[in-house]
């Protein structure tokens, strides 16, 4: 075989994270030749700097509270003597790896060609590979380049005072205190972390409450219970400045008041959000342009197709309506890979992904907030029950709600048309939130959903009874 029919392929990935690596697997299984170029590890962020890592570490974090409770509610006199942070560290690695061991894998099994190296484009079907000569694409290329966490103008991070997401993770040992500045979903896992391993937590957002693209409630019920666990919150404020010292950063935060404050912490950790990557790949060379915030937009977003044909984006990547997570990529990939075999793909449904913070308390939720219901001029109903009013939600005492979001299409204001939206906050809705995501996206009726019988006693029993209550069934009216 000449070296120039050993890189002609039908399908060319760049980018190995979750949306390039389900692309290739994907399309590989639909019998297309394949190859995925990346230049870092495959897995990309999700896999060694974001998603698993940070659940591994959240995980131990649980464990953690899960002492402090048996102590001061249950009566298991039970105490943390110490922490060995680096055999945290080496069990959250041994599963990042395991992890990364299992997809190379499953590329290897497949049959997809892994190139090692920096990609870049030269063509609407070409792109060099650094060390590993130019490849010719049949069928089409497929962008997944992911992204980086982003940083405020003038402030650098130094990896040890300053420090991203990124470099949290890799940190050689946990602070007496940090200032979380970003009230996200990355942001309020971070402070949630440090404050379960014993630090001196402040959370600074800049919206009127966390998690701003969430539904009120949610970031309402949030921030109450980081507050419960000793977590200072203030939302409406805004960093103005920043000093290092020798051992960590003075901070001026002004509050929504008006108020200027000074805090210091042992570690300033910025995370206000991610930036698209794309330094290196040359989008002018095959035609495709970034807007001004860094992504790629499709010009079919049925296909996640640019304006030159061939050329697909999923992942990071994507502007909104995409929600920047690894599930979705996952979908996009999916997609992306069956359009290029020619197969009828159904679009990814955005409003029916859904969205899970993994602090605590959690929070979890799908389809539309009250707020956007509202906005598009939507007749609904809604209904709110907290967990505990169920007998599993006191066992957990840690507070939370589920609350409901349908369409009022009934003669008397009734709930009889579709739910909208599902929005849960309380320990382990990340684990009850897949029933809520199937109701959402089949457009189900919250009479549907009532009919159907929550085993008892557990928490998602309040989510049949917000269903009950909508329906007009309810025993508890909240």
């Amino acid at each position: 075989m000449s070296e120039t029919d050993a890189n002609t392929t039908d399908v060319l990935v760049i980018g190995g994270g979750t949306g390039g690596y389900s692309t290739a697997l994907r399309a590989a299984a639909l019998g297309l030749r394949v190859v995925l170029a990346e230049r870092d590890l495959i897995g990309g962020t999700c896999l060694h700097r974001g998603c698993i890592p940070s659940k591994a570490m959240l995980h131990a974090a649980e464990l953690v509270d899960g002492i402090a409770e048996a102590r001061e509610r249950w009566g298991v006199k039970a105490t943390v003597d110490s922490l060995d942070w680096p055999a945290l560290v080496a069990t959250r690695d041994t599963i990042v790896e395991r992890n990364h061991q299992g997809v190379a894998g499953h590329l290897r099994t497949a049959g997809v060609r892994v190139v090692k190296g920096t990609a870049r484009l030269t063509g609407p079907r070409t792109v060099r590979v650094e060390g590993a000569g130019e490849f010719t694409a049949r069928r089409g290329i497929v962008l997944a380049t992911g992204s980086r966490p982003r940083l405020l103008p003038g402030l650098a991070a130094d990896g040890r005072r300053v420090v991203t997401s990124d470099d949290a993770l890799f940190a050689a040992g946990l602070p007496a205190s940090v200032l979380v500045l970003g009230g996200g979903a990355i942001g309020v896992e971070y402070a949630s972390f440090h404050r379960s391993m014993g630090a001196e937590v402040t959370l600074v957002e800049a919206a009127g409450r966390l998690l701003p693209l969430e539904d009120e409630d949610v970031g309402r019920h949030l921030a109450r219970g980081l507050k419960k666990r000793g977590i200072t919150v203030r939302t409406g404020s805004t960093l103005t400045g920043t000093e290092l010292l020798p051992d960590g950063v003075r901070a001026t935060v002004r509050t929504p008041k008006g108020e200027e404050l000074v805090i210091e912490a042992e570690r300033l950790l910025v995370a206000v959000g991610r930036a698209p990557v794309t330094d290196g790949l040359d989008l002018a060379a095959a035609g495709p342009a970034a807007d001004e915030r860094g992504f790629v937009a499709p010009a079919d977003w049925s296909r996640l197709e640019t304006a030159v044909p061939g050329i697909h984006v999923v992942g990071d990547l994507l502007p909104p309506p995409s929600p920047g997570l690894a599930h979705a990529s996952f979908a996009e990939g999916l997609l992306v890979a069956e359009t290029l075999a020619g197969l009828p793909s159904r679009p990814v449904d955005y409003a029916a992904v859904p969205r899970v913070t993994y602090s605590s308390p959690q929070t979890a939720s799908v389809g539309l907030t009250e707020a956007e219901a509202r906005a598009r001029g939507l007749d609904i109903k809604v209904n709110t029950m907290p967990l505990a009013a169920t007998a599993k939600g006191m066992v957990h005492g840690q507070g939370g709600m589920v609350k409901v979001i349908a369409a009022a299409d009934g003669a008397g204001g009734e709930a009889t048309g579709a739910v909208l939206g599902v929005h849960l906050v309380g320990p382990q809705v990340s684990e009850m939130i897949a029933e809520s995501q199937l109701i959402v996206g089949w457009d189900a009726e919250p009479a549907d959903v009532a009919q159907h019988i929550h085993a008892h006693p557990t928490l998602s029993e309040a989510v049949g009874e917000a269903f009950l209550t909508l329906a007009g069934r309810g025993l508890h009216q909240h």
